[in-house]
């Protein structure tokens, strides 16, 4: 058990960040999620659309520090190839 003030304060922090991080990333997965829906129904437009809002929030997870910029970058290619290729 921490025995500072400041370390029980960062023990604080530290469980509000995971909370956060938590919400943020079950955001991006849910996003992706409706991509790979889209992409499964065969949609294009659909699936365009979808691609299209997944694209921030994954950018978004970059600047939030949930995702590394070249993780981001692949599963974007790969759902990008996965769209066009419907």
């Amino acid at each position: 058990m921490a025995n500072h003030a400041s370390s029980k304060k960062r023990i604080r922090r530290n469980e509000a960040r995971a909370t956060i991080n938590m919400a943020r990333r079950s955001r991006l997965r849910t996003f992706i999620k409706n991509v790979e829906l889209a992409i499964t129904t065969g949609n294009s437009q659909d699936a365009q659309a979808a691609l299209k809002a997944a694209q921030p929030e994954l950018d978004r997870s970059v600047a939030k520090g949930i995702l590394h910029k070249k993780t981001a970058s692949r599963k974007l290619s790969r759902l990008s190839a996965r769209v066009k290729a419907i």
